[in-house]
């Protein structure tokens, strides 16, 4: 079965010796500072703040400002540094208290292919009567989401999307959620892991029409019966609609009830996605096809079964019969298992 992934870890491997090392050091911190859990309230053991680029270039004009003042005796560019002075040393506590308290939840997250983009629900909920607002969350590089939790207790719910890669049962990176908040002289910003996993489903690959009839199995066939075949397979109670060439008229005449014949065609309806069909492919690309039959299959409402090494599922129909094939298929061992 493949191992839960990392995203954040495949970039950290990546990249040089001493990034790499850097990156390692700073998620395992993370990890004892603030483990993963399907709800995190952030506090000032989550949150981090730091003067943007802004805010250097602010500092760097109060500083210009006291050598103006200091250099011509102005009291009037005095007080300008000094009041500038003080918004520099409250606005971070603003900025700081914008995050604090705000409460995110993993609410659910939906299967996706391989090649495609998973898609997970988030809740977030103030813990108490302060508005947080311009808060963004994203998986980066992603653009993410810009939003204000103001009003009501239910809070928002938001769409994150990740872009996956490889099937089985991946695990996301930390999200950032950041705000600069009022003035964006200061940043306030936090990674929190909310325990996000999906479920890749392998990318599908047509493989050529469904494999209808044909089976690599053992056992018997399942006859196609119709009123248009050839060979007699037995009497049906007569239906209205029923064509009156067919009606048995001789067991009526006898006494009997009304009955039609019954032909059949001698063909193979069982639909069987099998694994021994698509030899001579490697495992990714047997797995693609498959996938790809099992879709198709479902959009022409016929009933389909997968055969795998080591396991079978009988044929059936819906949604859920979908989603367990798929299942198998994402969670199929990549090792093990003979060409």
């Amino acid at each position: 079965m493949l191992g839960k992934i990392s995203a954040s870890r495949d970039a950290a491997n990546n990249a040089k010796p001493w990034p790499r090392l850097f990156h390692t050091r700073w998620l395992r911190w993370l990890d004892r500072r603030a483990p993963a859990a399907t709800s995190v309230i952030l506090n000032h053991r989550k949150l981090f703040v730091i003067p943007t680029l802004a805010g250097m270039g602010f500092l760097l004009l109060i500083a210009l400002l006291w050598l103006l003042g200091t250099n011509y005796e102005n009291n009037l560019v005095f007080a300008l540094t000094f009041l500038l002075v003080g918004l520099f040393i409250v606005l971070p506590v603003h900025t700081f208290a914008n995050l604090s308290g705000l409460k995110l939840q993993l609410l659910e997250t939906a299967p996706a292919f391989a090649g495609d983009y998973g898609e997970a629900r988030f809740g977030l909920t103030k813990t108490g009567k302060r508005h947080h607002e311009r808060v963004r969350l994203a998986w980066p590089p992603e653009e993410g989401v810009v939003l204000d939790v103001i009003e009501g207790r239910d809070g928002r719910e938001i769409r994150l999307d990740l872009p996956l890669v490889r099937r089985g049962r991946v695990r996301a990176p930390r999200i950032l959620v950041e705000s600069r908040f009022p003035l964006g002289l200061f940043r306030c910003w936090s990674w929190v892991d909310l325990d996000v996993e999906f479920l890749v489903y392998p990318q599908p690959k047509s493989a050529g029409p469904l494999p209808l009839g044909a089976s690599a199995g053992d056992g018997e066939q399942e006859i196609a019966h119709s009123a248009s075949g050839d060979d007699f397979a037995g009497l049906k109670h007569y239906q209205p609609g029923d064509s009156l060439r067919h009606v048995a008229w001789k067991q009526y005449a006898g006494g009997r009830d009304l009955y039609s014949k019954e032909y059949a065609s001698g063909s193979d309806v069982r639909l069987w996605l099998d694994w021994d069909l698509l030899a001579g492919r490697d495992v990714e690309t047997r797995l693609s096809n498959l996938c790809a039959w099992i879709l198709e299959a479902e959009r022409a409402q016929l009933p389909y079964g997968l055969r795998l090494p080591g396991q079978s599922v009988a044929p059936n129909l819906g949604a859920a019969h979908k989603a367990h094939l798929l299942g198998l298929l994402a969670l199929f061992p990549i090792q093990g298992v003979r060409e």
